[in-house]
């Protein structure tokens, strides 16, 4: 690897005659994981590297999503970095603005900028025997080691509908607000998940009218926000007080998990919080009814809002119990066969989260990875791949949570990918995991997985991918265990 330059910075790369530029490490998008692996690499001072970023700013989810009342549903001082915490976090839930602002501070503040390459949409990335070249918008980088660092939340999920193109008002996902839309008149939201709880109060309050087409209802609990007051932050000013907050926030949240394994009391204990919320907040009957699920709850990420119920029963508020399913000129078709006249829609649907599109564009050694994938995502130690030397997968198959912080699985991965960089520093050989080894790791996953809530709960789920039925997002235990298995690299399960 490469060593630091004289000057203490790290070489972002050396350029070659045929304007090539060859690196040790690139990182593909600068959201909470490729920030994290390249503040990491920045510290270490070892290999030199490179994060290309599609777009002209960092932040990944937090740049793209700005619609009104978007914030996370972690606790601000868990969804941070463990190694660089943020004391004076304002609520108890940050706000989107918050985040992305702590995130362009750490970008700043650790050096990353003269590493970031925007515009840098990535082409193809191609094994070539000993290095991958990866083709961008910016440019291409010869890296003896590629990061993927993409994440699930990135590519929107739009709603293949007869007539859509042909609707003569604003269209637009939760991720890609459009600001200047005319939102006063009748307005249409497509879905009742995370995006849509957060942005229905505002647009209640705006529009004239609103009609919210939900294919099935979620669970919801309280969320329980709240600014921190001037005496909690000055005692979160003090490290050792804000290192016990976040210990404390992570205890409580691993706690949660038997809800997700289906076990009583635990379930029992959460599905009342939710049935009582939606008692307190929703005093009509037949609103209720159409409110209440008809799955485990569980089995869809539980929603966190104490105002999505109360939106939902204003006047101006109609909830359509049904997918939309056609557009004809200004009226929007629901399932049921009712007709709403909408003068703007915003789409709510999710996003690519189980064929990411960036697997189109990595050619290993044996093919595409959306091939390998064709299935479903797999992957050792939910980083590594089969047929894919030296490429590692940052928030990717089975590496995020349902209970508790993504930010936490993130850093693992990132420690698993250090150890890998301190192997390859004495080693001239790839790393490529053995077929045996990403087969062995994929049906411990489909056991752990099998009698989870994701799979018995009777929903259809993100989590899940649509091919196979393989629970492909979660990993299927608590976070510390995820630490405990995949948080030290081991050399052992490489090779043919």
């Amino acid at each position: 690897m490469t060593a630091p330059t004289t000057d203490g910075h790290t070489a972002a790369g050396d350029l070659t005659d045929g304007g090539v530029t060859d690196i040790d490490v690139a990182i593909v998008g600068a959201g909470f994981a490729g920030l994290g692996m390249g503040i990491r690499l920045a510290r270490r001072g070892r290999e030199s590297f490179v994060l290309l970023e599609r777009a002209a700013e960092v932040g990944g989810t937090w740049r793209d999503n700005t619609y009104p009342g978007v914030a996370c549903d972690i606790p601000s001082h868990l969804y941070s970095f463990s190694f660089r915490p943020r004391p004076d976090w304002s609520r108890v839930f940050a706000p989107g603005s918050e985040i992305q602002e702590y995130l362009r501070e750490a970008a700043r503040a650790e050096g990353l900028l003269p590493h970031l390459r925007f515009g840098a949409d990535m082409h193809e990335a191609r094994w070539e025997g000993d290095r991958w070249r990866i083709t961008t918008g910016a440019g291409t980088w010869r890296a003896r080691v590629l990061v993927m660092a993409a994440g699930r939340l990135s590519e929107p999920r739009m709603p293949e509908l007869p007539g859509l193109e042909s609707f003569p008002g604003p269209v637009f996902h939760t991720s890609r607000w459009d600001p200047g839309a005319d939102l006063t008149g009748r307005v249409g939201v497509v879905g009742t998940g995370a995006s849509a709880a957060q942005v229905i109060p505002g647009l209640a309050e705006r529009a004239s009218q609103l009609v919210v087409f939900q294919r099935s209802a979620p669970w919801v609990v309280p969320r329980n926000d709240r600014a921190y007051s001037p005496e909690e932050l000055r005692e979160l000013a003090d490290p050792a007080h804000a290192a016990r907050v976040r210990d404390g926030m992570f205890a409580d949240a691993e706690r949660n998990f038997p809800q997700r394994l289906g076990r009583h009391p635990d379930i029992d204990r959460l599905r009342d919080t939710a049935e009582h919320h939606l008692a307190a907040q929703v005093p009509d009957p037949r609103l209720r009814a159409l409110l209440t699920p008809d799955y485990e709850i569980g089995c869809k990420r539980v929603l966190l809002s104490d105002d999505l119920y109360p939106a939902l029963a204003r006047e101006n508020v109609t909830l359509e119990p049904s997918a939309l399913t056609a557009i004809e000129g200004g009226k929007a078709v629901a399932g049921s066969g009712a007709r709403h006249d909408v003068d703007a829609l915003v789409v709510a649907t999710g996003f690519r989260s189980t064929d990411p599109p960036f697997a189109q564009r990595v050619v290993g050694r044996t093919g595409l990875l959306a091939e390998h994938w064709s299935a479903g995502m797999t992957a050792y130690a939910s980083t590594v791949v089969h047929g894919f030397p030296n490429l590692f997968v940052l928030d990717g198959p089975n590496a995020s949570l349902g209970h508790n912080s993504a930010v936490h699985m993130i850093e693992t991965q990132i420690g698993y990918v250090e150890g890998a960089l301190d192997h390859l520093a004495r080693s001239a050989e790839p790393l490529e995991v053995s077929r045996a080894a990403e087969a062995g790791y994929t049906a411990e996953i489909d056991a752990r997985s099998r009698d989870t809530v994701w799979l018995r709960g009777g929903c259809r789920s993100w989590y899940v991918d649509p091919r196979s039925g393989r629970l492909t997002l979660l990993w299927p235990g608590t976070a510390g265990s995820f630490r405990e298995r995949n948080g030290r690299f081991d050399p052992s399960p490489f090779g043919h």
